[in-house]
């Protein structure tokens, strides 16, 4: 069969100029060509012996060079000419595998030719040859792979799919099943259509194929060795695959279509076509797989990173090979084509912090996006050629055909399988109503509507097939359908008897072991002390360098200067956050780090990872504290925030025992991680009771370095923060990083916590802490002023972050002791009785205000206001659309106006 894959390099022309370059120098083509040319001189030579007076090149063998690229013709483009469109005329292309574009005619058709073997025909008719490849690659699968620079991947792609015609071959018993799901997925719809009219649910009617093709990935995956499937999509279908794949069971559904108080009234709840799910089945064959359906809200595609991460979470947590987990993604056309987090997320799939071994995308092509058509949503030609860009195969299937869908699912599950690689399958279909049910469509698509509205749905199509083959009889198939409707009947009864919803965690077995924790909570005092002798040895282990090692000089009086901070008892940021990850190693809890330079650090203060100077080998003096320690694991991530921060959300997601961190190169990176921000950070507990407990790093302080990276913009995060739902904080000490980072895994609930990180402060010869600030104690919420007599206060200023340095500095300056400096470190939770403590010490102050470095329409002070018991004056930058002056000198005049305000020195 690969006796001419060499040929599959070019065209005519450039194979005559390749025989010219042979012809002056058999050494200058490669292998293939030589053997090809070789035997073809060794042909053409027997032909003229054979005295027929013939001369130059016989007809037949150039036309052997013309099939073989005809059938290279139908491997890069036949896929332009299939039937894979269930509603609509494809659009037209240029015929570029027609006998008369590779010089053929009809006169060939019933010549035999070698080429054939290229397609394991051995010697065949040309109209025998072009038969298999109309089967093979323009009936109801769309192929494209030629792409691939892999001479492996591309061999087994070729063999794989050509093997057969492309054409799925199933036993009756196959068949049956197939039709099973079919039925369950179109008897759900219309059920749901006639109890609930008018409601909402997003139906996946028109792609129905969706249902067996998911079937076949867990049951044919699970005989390649996956043990579980993590599944991503949006709403369209979300509850045929809940009930079809996932088991949720129909009167749950049913119930949730009843508008019912939730049982727990904590939670605000979501609609039910964006709720998660999470199941154990067992396989046709016995075998058991574990299915996860992350939650996923309105913007559509932002679940594709949570997936990922929860698939990378697990392999690294217990599974340890990728083929034992497969995620799976199900996308919408315009969402694949329209959304950038798609391309983030692709990009990511080779990487080493980010790998799972290869995902299955899945298209549900209904061929529009809410009302757009698909030719005022793409400029590309598919929706899927985001594929290309990491030479995935993209499979594009008609969706009436449900044997070609799973088929195709088949090899696509063996592909991710054996190559631990992504796969694409486009599955055109239609979408029966508008965006949803109560939708007319007809508004702006009414020819193509006019096509849907007499258009069989594919379980009907598929059944007239099974019945002219004899695989059923129509009594046999009503008994099936009539058997379901009846069972979903009875369910519908039974889910009236449910007084009240509930909202169950998608990933409630890994949470088995951790508790929720409310506001009341999160202000309590945690132990997060360390013996101070350990710590002291963990300190020196970290800052040591194998000497067999060679480094770079700097590298060596990097970690000399930090040896000595121990020896000295003056820690800097940096040293006291290697400390506080030595710490909970040696605890055994996992640790994670991802972000843009972060194994470095941006203000190059962490070096968690050296590199060596001779191999370029990466070194991580974390990562070699003890024998049998956790993982530490950090990772500089691709230039993206939104797909990664979702990654490690989903990460922290299903690892509750791990600190999983976070971190922007600059804190108003944040913006790029917006919508993973608002859908899932801040809401998901309350949306889908899932807990989480990332961490992000967010350098944050105004140096006079412009509007941007001086502002982390807390305010949104501030704003955001309600009932408990996650942790914001500001340290102004080494210590304080260190005790908030144990406390974050210590406690028995999980939030996200986000931490306002220093740049100029990493290095401040003031921002220091000792071992036993780290050995003792815990986190400080508030932090009282203990260079000031408290009688003498007048003026209590409260303050936070990068800005007390400054203060403090005026202060020593003018030796005004009559202002108290006091920290709040902890912006929310508010730590209303430790400010109470500690402002109840200064009897004699006039006044308590809260000073910040942001504008007054930033930072904290409009938010504090919600928290603070009393009033509040606020000194702050003036007003302003941009979060910092561009130039240094008109920065050093704001500062100026508020350490004056804060002082009162212009009085």
């Amino acid at each position: 069969m690969d006796k001419y894959s060499y040929l599959s390099n070019g065209d005519v022309d450039a194979i005559e100029e390749l025989y010219k370059k042979f012809k002056e120098n058999p050494d200058s083509v490669d292998d293939g060509w030589r053997k090809f040319f070789e035997g073809f001189e060794f042909s053409k030579t027997n032909y003229e012996e054979q005295g027929t007076g013939a001369t130059g090149v016989p007809e037949n063998y150039e036309k052997e060079f013309k099939v073989k690229e005809l059938i290279e013709g139908y491997r890069t483009r036949g896929h332009l000419f299939t039937k894979t469109n269930p509603v609509r005329e494809r659009r037209k292309y240029r015929d570029t595998i027609s006998l008369e574009y590779y010089g053929l005619s009809d006169e060939d058709l019933d010549k035999e030719f070698q080429a054939g073997n290229e397609l394991g025909l051995g010697n065949a008719k040309l109209r025998d040859i072009i038969d298999h490849l109309q089967q093979t690659y323009c009936h109801s699968i769309g192929v494209e792979y030629v792409y691939n620079r892999k001479p492996t991947v591309l061999k087994w792609l070729i063999n794989r799919v050509e093997q057969n015609r492309n054409t799925p071959n199933f036993n009756a018993e196959k068949k049956k099943r197939i039709l099973h799901k079919l039925n369950q997925a179109v008897v759900f719809e219309g059920f749901l259509h006639k109890k609930f009219v008018g409601q909402k649910r997003f139906s996946l009617e028109g792609g129905e194929s969706l249902i067996p093709a998911l079937d076949t990935i867990i049951e044919y995956g699970s005989e390649l060795g996956a043990q579980e499937v993590v599944v991503g999509m949006a709403h369209r279908g979300r509850l045929n695959v809940l009930a079809n794949i996932f088991g949720k069971t129909y009167e749950q559904i049913f119930s949730e279509f009843q508008s019912k108080e939730y049982e727990d009234e904590i939670f605000d709840g979501d609609v039910k076509y964006h709720l998660g799910s999470s199941a154990d089945v067992k396989t046709q064959n016995g075998k058991d797989v574990h299915l996860t359906l992350s939650p996923n809200p309105s913007h559509l595609e932002a679940v594709d990173p949570v997936v990922e991460g929860i698939s990378r979470a697990k392999i690294d947590n217990y599974l340890n090979e990728e083929e034992k987990i497969i995620p799976v993604q199900i996308h919408g056309d315009a969402a694949i084509a329209g959304q950038g987090v798609v391309y983030e997320v692709v990009q990511m799939a080779q990487l080493r912090g980010y790998r799972t071994g290869g995902t299955i995308h899945i298209v549900i092509n209904n061929q529009l996006g809410f009302t757009t058509n698909y030719i005022d949503g793409r400029s590309s030609t598919y929706c899927t050629d985001i594929g290309k860009v990491t030479l995935s195969p993209v499979f594009h299937v008609n969706g009436d055909d449900a044997e070609a869908m799973v088929h195709t699912m088949e090899i696509a599950t063996q592909f991710r399988q054996k190559f631990k690689r992504d796969v694409f399958i486009d599955l055109l279909c239609y979408r029966k109503y508008g965006h949803n049910e109560g939708d007319e469509p007809r508004f702006t698509q009414p020819s193509l509507y006019k096509e849907i509205a007499k258009h069989p749905n594919p379980r009907d199509i598929y059944l007239k097939k099974l019945q002219e083959e004899k695989v059923i009889s129509k009594d046999d198939f009503k008994k099936m359908e009539d058997d379901f409707r009846k069972m979903l009947q009875e369910r519908l009864d039974d889910s009236k008897q449910i007084e009240k919803a509930k909202i169950t965690d998608f990933l409630s077995y890994t949470w088995r072991d951790y508790e929720r924790g409310d506001k009341e909570d999160m202000v309590k005092t945690i132990d997060t002390s360390f013996d101070k002798k350990r710590l002291v040895e963990l300190g020196k282990k970290t800052n040591n360098l194998p000497e067999e090692i060679k480094f770079f000089k700097k590298i060596h009086k990097l970690f000399s200067e930090r040896d000595k901070m121990i020896d000295e008892n003056n820690l800097d940021w940096g040293m006291a956050e290697l400390l506080a990850y030595a710490s909970l190693i040696d605890e055994d809890y996992p640790i994670r780090i991802s972000g843009q330079d972060c194994e470095r650090g941006t203000f190059s203060h962490r070096h968690a990872v050296v590199t060596r100077e001779d191999t370029g080998e990466r070194y991580v003096p974390l990562a070699n504290l003890k024998e049998g320690q956790p993982r530490f694991e950090i990772y500089n991530s691709s230039l993206s925030e939104y797909g990664v921060m979702g990654f490690e959300y989903g990460y922290a997601l299903a690892s509750p025992n791990s600190l999983v961190i976070w971190e922007a190169q600059f804190g108003d990176f944040n913006n790029g991680a917006q919508i993973i921000i608002d859908q899932f950070l801040s809401a998901a507990e309350d949306k889908w009771n899932s807990m989480n407990g990332l961490v992000l790093f967010l350098p944050h302080g105004y140096e006079g370095q412009g509007a941007e990276h001086s502002s982390a913009r807390m305010e949104r995060y501030l704003q955001l923060c309600a009932e408990g739902n996650m942790y914001a904080v500001n340290c102004t000490t080494p210590a304080n990083l260190f005790h908030v980072l144990r406390r974050q895994v210590k406690q028995k609930f999980r939030k996200p916590l986000i931490v306002f990180t220093p740049k100029s402060l990493l290095r401040h010869p003031k921002c220091v802490s000792t071992l036993e600030d780290l050995a003792e104690g815990s986190f400080n919420m508030v932090i009282d002023d203990d260079k000031v007599t408290k009688k003498n206060v007048k003026k209590v200023v409260v303050t936070s972050g990068k800005l007390y340095y400054d203060l403090l500095a005026a202060r020593e300056e003018n030796g005004n002791d009559k202002v108290a400096l006091v920290r709040l470190e902890q912006y929310y939770p508010f730590p209303q009785k430790e400010m109470d403590k500690v402002l109840n010490k200064y009897k004699n102050a006039d006044e308590v205000v809260w000073a910040q470095e942001e504008p007054e329409n930033m930072g904290a002070y409009n938010q504090l206001l919600r928290f603070w018991d009393g009033n509040l004056k606020g000194i702050a930058r003036s007003e302003s659309g941009s979060p910092a002056s561009g130039s240094p000198k008109v920065f050093k005049k704001r500062q100026d106006k508020i350490i004056d305000e804060v002082f009162d020195l212009k009085k």
